[in-house]
């Protein structure tokens, strides 16, 4: 479990076909804090398990279902990765829960300054909209952000400055893919709802 509140930006070593999985290998500090072999790690809000680390890197083993479900398949060396550490349940929870379980990839329209302001707005998977809550949570990338529109399976967040320099949203362009993460809370409740009505 995890909050969208990304800790670092790390950057991919290397990301290689091995024998039984893909070898994803990032460079980090933070994240690397008290970190042990089987820990989870959010990478751009995906949960991978440590595999192994060192001072200044870890790496996990990637299955080629959650390469080619996530945007990992546009990852190579250099590419910067937003990094999460697991919810502690002595720590602070300053987004929304996060499962690190990708729902989707989503394509970005538009990512630009209105004013003094961002914008980023995001074309869903279809049928996704009914997650889609005004002023609700979703997890872009693993970074928890607040719905400030929303139109059938296309929503937009507005994005302050911390954002963009402490996470990969500002590396972005229109075209590029990004994990998406919907609330879980929304996800029970129509889970719940269509049971009941069945």
């Amino acid at each position: 479990m995890f909050t969208g509140i990304v800790e670092e930006t790390g950057t991919v070593a290397a990301f290689t076909p091995a024998a039984a999985a893909w070898r994803l290998q990032i460079r980090a500090r933070v994240a690397l804090g008290a970190m042990a072999v089987g820990d989870s790690l959010a990478v751009n809000g995906c949960c991978l398990t440590v595999a192994e680390f060192d001072d200044g890197s870890v790496s996990f083993d990637v299955l080629e279902e959650t390469r080619r479900l996530t945007n990992f398949s546009d990852l190579a060396a250099g590419a910067a990765v937003n990094l999460e550490r697991s919810l502690r349940f002595d720590g602070k929870v300053g987004g929304h829960f996060v499962t690190g379980h990708i729902d989707g990839l989503g394509l970005i329209e538009v990512l630009e300054s209105q004013g003094k302001d961002y914008i980023l707005r995001v074309r869903a998977p279809v049928g996704s909209g009914r997650w889609l809550v005004l002023k609700g949570s979703i997890a872009i990338d693993g970074i928890s952000l607040t719905v400030a529109e929303v139109t059938g399976d296309t929503f937009a967040v507005w994005l302050i400055p911390h954002t963009l320099a402490a996470t990969t949203l500002g590396q972005k362009k229109a075209g590029d893919r990004v994990n998406l993460e919907f609330d879980l809370l929304g996800k029970y409740v129509e889970k719940l709802l269509a049971a009941r009505q069945a």
